[in-house]
């Protein structure tokens, strides 16, 4: 080929194959992948993925580990109670029956040999055991049988309760009540023992342990019986006090609490009755923080000002001081030589003003802040021009006014009626009480009055319980007023909320404050409307569980500079009524509990609890209870709730048999977890169990909701409408609740369409056909809120006896 001649370059043809270009994908840039992540950030630390990357030999020891660590902490915990660098052992003997004498027991245990026995108050049962050659030391307290409250502040503190047992019966009524308050406040570690079991003829005694092992197994299904008859016997028992696993108490666990040994009173002032209360014991739980306040179970909260660290009254190894003569005389020993060592009495810690905490309790409201400035030019104008506007709603043809909602003008003439009556909630809320109340009254009167026949009836008493004393200790008020209870109760199972339409009144103006709403569940309701006078008072958390996490992680953290888990500390608060002192001489029980921070201030309390199976009867809402809820004790009102969990919940107006209720009252804050004990008392002093439980959280926001319902008949029916009557008893009453949506008990759904006549009389639209026996409803709501007469004071109960007189809901017959 010639150098000048150029080749041809081919040139592809309409039939080239054309291969599609590789999918690569776009480039994003930093903003396009930020606008997609959303704030997302990837996770820094794979916990499964470092989980899977330890070999076989690193996770069994890894395992090891962690079964070695609480092991150790299990052993660390034992070791300490008791010994020198913990605080005594400190078990509390409480009788489970009548006949049951504990002091040959106590004689027995303080009878061993290698014990040196301290007496601390040999009237009420107090005294300490020292053993330097087990190293360890006990402190025993004989409880007060016949004082409930003494007993459970006991068992708040108590390491150990020992439990002595009838050989024959095992306990009686009041030893099974009280172990009933014991298992529902939360039992500590425990141990039962019984004596007399040698005194029993031999060829009775195997059917007596065995029908006592029957009696055990029902409360103590796993639990061992100690025989104490003899000192070898009770160095077993005092054996398996100290080597038995200790059981945590929830409520304990993050708080300071302490016994008090010795109590001393230093008035403030001329007249006496109020000073600094100096209290000596052992700190438990946690460390004891001066800067902190501080409960006195029974009596409130207080401040303290200084902690002291006395010379421990009970030490393992004593000092020795030798006199002049070259004896030597043991000063710890007795307490009556701690008067003489007060020079070696050591100041721990002094409370600072700048960092210790308030005791205020409550908000104080502020009247002006609820008013409002006049509204300006520009605000008159857009409420003017709002007034003209009209809304107009498209909807099928006769359910204009169903689906529409309340006219304008008749919502402001109701919240005018409602400012001019300005009827308190807990006031209505009796109001219906005492009505039903009446009508019940008023019906067995009528009844009485028809049928006089009927009481002269005579009605077979067996033998036994016809005695002329029967009747001396019987209060006829108060047979009838529980009478009238069980019949309200009744009524209510029977007709659930269901209210009789007042003749003498309008209804729109008796139920004023109350609402319709379309679906319970799912309608809103703003938890902040119309709040009452009292939630002015109250504190309330943006988010309650995340400050109680928040706090307790604090705890764990800190690091304190005051008194250390058992070390014997007097501790100085300030402000203290004289009648601390007093109770405390009289051999009752002074329990402290430190606060943790926020506990001291009021808020809405809501406890979650179930009736005892030992009582049955009938608890209305707002009835004045006594509560043991974790360490505190107080009086209040509750109100009583479903417990579900939507964002409204019924009210319930007596404390149900069947289910489990949430109870709200207005009571200091505390974090949970924490036992509830609700007690009522009777008109002679006694306390009876109602219910028990636990609490569920501190929230004001959450909604109780009251439902009424109105009842009405079909008077005359038709394909889809029918003539309802005696719902109302006017026409302007029909108007005003037109457009509320109605039901019928068979399920039937309808509205208001006209009034006929001036009676009452109204013409309704259904879904279908109504039955002739069926009843026409309207439900209407309102929120309530609970009364406020909370009382950290309660009066001591008297001895506890089974109710014998009880009358059973299945004997009372509706009328």
């Amino acid at each position: 080929m010639a150098a000048g001649e150029q080749q041809a370059v081919h040139r592809p043809g309409s039939y080239k194959q054309q291969n599609k270009a590789h999918k690569s994908g776009r480039h994003r840039g930093r903003g396009a992948q930020e606008r997609e992540n959303k704030g997302r950030v990837s996770a820094k630390v794979l916990s499964k993925k470092l989980k899977k990357d330890l070999r076989k030999v690193d996770r069994r020891h890894k395992a090891n580990q962690i079964r070695r660590q609480r092991k150790d902490a299990v052993l660390t915990e034992k070791r300490s109670l008791g010994s020198k660098d913990g605080p005594p052992h400190l078990v509390v003997v409480v009788p489970l029956h009548a006949e049951v004498v504990t002091s040959s027991i106590l004689k027995l245990v303080q009878s061993n040999e290698s014990t040196v026995l301290h007496e601390d108050d040999a009237k009420n049962g107090k005294f300490a055991l020292v053993s330097p050659k087990m190293k360890q030391r006990w402190c025993y307290v004989q409880a007060n049988k016949d004082d409930l409250h003494s007993l459970l502040d006991l068992a708040k503190v108590a390491d150990t309760l020992l439990f002595v047992v009838d050989p024959q019966e095992g306990w009686d009524s009041y030893g099974d009540y009280c172990l009933s308050c014991l298992f529902a406040q939360g039992l500590p570690s425990f141990a039962l023992a019984v004596q007399g079991m040698n005194d029993i003829p031999i060829k009775k005694r195997n059917d007596t342990k065995k029908h006592l092992s029957k009696v055990m197994e029902k409360r103590f299904p796993d639990a061992k019986l100690c025989h104490v008859d003899t000192a070898q016997e009770a160095a077993l028992l005092l054996r398996q006090i100290s080597t038995q696993k200790q059981r945590h108490l929830a409520f304990r666990e993050r708080r300071s609490y302490m016994l008090a040994h010795r109590v001393t009173f230093q008035p403030s002032d001329e007249s006496s009755l109020v000073g600094t209360l100096k209290v000596s014991g052992y700190v438990r739980g946690q460390e004891l923080n001066v800067n902190r306040l501080i409960h006195i179970v029974g009596h409130g909260d207080f401040e303290m000002s200084q902690i002291d660290a006395p010379p421990d009254p009970y030490p393992l190894n004593p000092r020795v001081h030798k006199t002049k003569k070259g004896q030597d005389v043991e000063m710890a020993d007795e307490p009556g030589h701690c008067a003489e060592m007060e020079e070696d009495v050591k100041v721990l810690m002094k409370a600072d003003p700048s960092v210790k905490e308030s005791l205020q309790s409550e908000v104080v409201p502020d009247p002006m802040e609820g008013e409002q400035t006049w509204p300006t030019e520009e605000e008159l104008k857009e409420a003017e021009d709002s007034l003209k506007v009209k809304v107009q709603k498209k909807v099928p043809k006769g359910t204009s006014t169903y689906q529409a909602a309340w006219i304008l003008d008749d919502e402001e003439s109701g919240e005018e009626d409602g400012e001019d009556n300005d009827y308190d909630d807990d006031d209505m809320d009796d109001d219906d009480q005492e009505d039903a109340m009446d009508e019940a009254v008023s019906e067995e009167e009528e009844g009485s009055a028809e049928e006089p026949e009927e009481e002269s009836e005579t009605v077979t008493i067996p033998d036994s319980t016809r005695d002329d004393k029967y009747d001396e200790n019987l209060d006829e008020a108060e047979e009838e007023q529980m009478l009238e209870k069980y019949k309200l109760q009744r009524q209510d199972e029977m007709f659930p909320d269901e209210v009789d339409t007042p003749r003498d009144q309008l209804a729109r103006v008796r139920f004023q404050k109350y609402r319709g709403l379309k679906s319970f569940r799912t309608s809103p309701w703003d938890p902040k409307e119309n709040l009452p006078r009292d939630y002015a008072r109250i504190f309330q958390f943006l988010d309650f569980f995340r400050t109680r996490k928040r706090i307790f992680r604090e705890l764990e953290q800190e690091e304190y500079e005051g008194a250390m888990v058992g070390w014997y500390v007097t501790v100085h608060i300030t402000g203290v009524p004289v009648s601390v002192l007093e109770h405390f001489k009289q051999g009752e029980p002074l329990v402290l509990y430190s606060l943790l921070p926020h506990e001291q201030k009021m808020s809405v309390v809501n406890m979650l609890v179930r009736r005892h199976a030992g009582n049955t009867e009938p608890v209305q809402a707002k009835e004045e209870m006594i509560f043991h809820c974790g360490f505190r004790r107080f009086r209040a009102a509750p109100l009583y709730s479903q417990h579900t969990s939507a964002d409204k919940h019924k009210s319930e107006r007596f404390l149900r048999l069947d289910a489990a209720v949430v109870v709200t009252v207005y009571a200091p804050i505390t974090f949970p977890t924490a036992s509830v004990l609700m007690f009522k008392q009777r008109a002679n002093g006694m306390h009876d169990l109602i219910a028990t439980g636990s609490l569920l959280s501190v929230d004001p926001d959450r909604i109780i909701i009251k439902r009424v319902v109105l009842s009405g008949h079909p008077f005359k029916i038709m394909r889809k409408t029918a003539v309802v009557r005696y719902m109302f008893f006017n026409r302007e009453d029909v108007l005003w609740f037109k457009p509320v949506e109605m039901r019928t008990k068979w399920g039937r759904r309808g509205h208001i369409k006209e009034p006929l006549g001036t009676h009452g009389h109204m013409k309704c639209h259904f879904d279908g056909q109504l039955k002739s026996q069926d009843t026409v409803l309207m439900n209407l709501y309102k929120r309530v809120y609970p009364k406020w007469i909370y009382d950290p004071y309660v009066p001591p109960p008297v001895t506890w006896v089974k109710s014998e007189v009880q009358l059973e809901p299945a004997e009372v017959e509706m009328e």
